[in-house]
């Protein structure tokens, strides 16, 4: 107790008045508090990496493993107007092409560990490590992209360190970072502003040494603003590591760093980087990443705001097109493609016909699950640049589809009501699975719930309305 403290003072003891809670206590809470609710599907959220990211993390799950490696002191360097190399390894390109965290790190490594490799037989490991720069994209999964700059650091001087270099500062990575090209879309452009900087926040707490902010239906002065900001406003550059010592992004870059390197490790035994890419595996790879993003997307099991949801309903045509895509061997592509072509369509049909194709919301019955399915009708057909109407009356509605929206135990009803009375297709919000014959007999011609491929169905509703193909 200080000298000076007032007689009767009790000094907080964080080891006798917050007791170390063991993780079993805590898992016993977790399971009550769960009423038999299955553990793994409530709380525990798989990436499209396949890493399990779980609820809560405590120090012992930051496993021993491979040694972290810090960025130095250093602040980031503003890199606006800089090219990469000319040989620099390029993750980011790999990125653009569907790439997962996994498969950029580790496929990334064995092309600089080749480089390497390739350029100690002229000179010395230092001089040659320091010769080599790598660049990666970050995207909007905030602390994976985090995670993986920093696995990244410590793979490169794990790979680097196996070759005996004789300064370990040789083992340091040099790591240009960039916004992501195939998360950004024309459609509610300024939405991509707000992408850029979570994604720049990634990078520099990430451990980046030069940052480029990508404008992307915004402009340039506003891409080199959002760095100037997290600069000189929130003063990132302060701290070398800010996550570090977090239990959760300790764990995670633990966890990319094992399975990148597992997978530098297949690559290598397939003789090396150029073998494995002109063999097609990491080709397939990579298109395989992209379909399963595509399959997401297009399932809304993966948001990208203002395009799969959340639409701007007051925009119908976007303000500015898409920038030129770097070419690259692997060609890349952006999430919002299949959305922004159906809109596309859409827009020209409505001017060959002099209107847009309208969906009636036609809300009935229990106003809990007619608010609910009304509001997630109105993201879903929004997405397509239709027109919406919502009411509780459709006599005389010139709308092109009527969509039911309530409970399934009054769909029937409704339907055999409606679908004799309207002119347009008559669909369900909803998948009431026990009625779906019945619903079909009474007239329905289709269902709208979670489970929908948005991108199929709205084309096929595309169809239905008559619209031709893209000019």
């Amino acid at each position: 107790m200080p000298d000076d403290a007032p007689p009767g003072t009790e000094l907080l003891d964080l080891t006798k008045n917050f007791p170390p809670v063991p993780t079993a206590q805590w898992e016993a809470v977790i399971q009550k508090d769960l009423k038999g609710a299955d553990y793994e599907k409530r709380l525990v959220w798989r990436t499209e990496e396949g890493i399990a990211v779980r609820p809560y993390y405590r120090a012992d799950d930051v496993t021993a493993g491979f040694p972290v490696v810090r960025r130095g002191g250093k602040p980031w360097a503003t890199a606006q107007e800089a090219a990469p190399s000319a040989d620099a390894i390029r993750a980011d390109q790999l990125h653009e092409a569907g790439a997962n965290a996994i498969q950029e790190l580790g496929y990334a490594l064995s092309a600089g560990v080749e480089r390497l490799a390739e350029l100690t037989k002229t000179q010395s490991v230092d001089a040659a490590a320091a010769q080599i720069e790598f660049v990666f994209a970050v995207g909007s999964t905030y602390f994976m992209e985090i995670a993986k700059l920093r696995a990244a650091r410590t793979l490169w001087a794990q790979a680097v360190s196996a070759f005996a270099p004789k300064d370990p500062a040789a083992c340091r990575i040099k790591l240009a970072v960039r916004t992501s090209f195939r998360n950004k879309s024309v459609a509610d452009r300024y939405t991509n502003l707000l992408r850029v900087t979570t994604e720049a926040l990634s990078a520099v707490i990430g451990g980046c040494d030069s940052l480029t902010v990508q404008p992307f239906g915004f402009d340039e002065h506003l891409a080199l603003n959002v760095q100037r900001l997290i600069r000189e406003e929130s003063h990132l550059d302060a701290v070398a590591d800010p996550a570090g010592g977090s239990y959760f992004v300790e764990a995670l870059t633990a966890a990319l760093a094992r399975e990148g390197w597992k997978l530098f490790q297949q690559v290598e035994a397939q003789g090396g980087y150029a073998k494995a890419w002109a063999s097609g595996a990491i080709q397939k790879a990579l298109a395989e990443s992209r379909v399963a993003r595509e399959k997401a997307m297009a399932g809304r099991r993966k948001t990208l705001v203002g395009v799969n949801n959340f639409p701007n309903l007051m925009e119908k045509e976007p303000e500015v097109e898409a920038p030129a895509a770097e070419p690259f061997t692997a060609p890349a592509f952006r999430l919002a493609e299949p959305f922004e072509k159906i809109r596309l369509r859409t827009n020209q049909h409505a001017k060959r016909a002099g209107r847009y194709p309208k969906v009636l919301l036609l809300k009935r019955g229990d106003l809990k699950m007619r608010m609910a399915r009304a509001n997630f009708c109105l993201n879903f057909f929004g997405c397509a640049a239709f027109d919406i109407e919502e009411s509780d009356e459709y006599a005389g509605t010139d709308a092109d589809l009527v969509v039911l929206c309530g409970a399934d135990p009054e769909y029937l009803a409704l339907a055999q009501e409606v679908c004799p009375k309207v002119k347009a297709p008559v669909f369900v919000a909803g998948n009431p699975k026990d009625q779906i014959d019945a619903l079909q007999q009474a007239g329905v011609s289709g269902f709208v719930h979670v489970q929908s491929n948005a991108v199929e169905l709205l084309s096929g509703l595309q169809d239905r309305f008559g619209m031709g193909g893209l000019a």
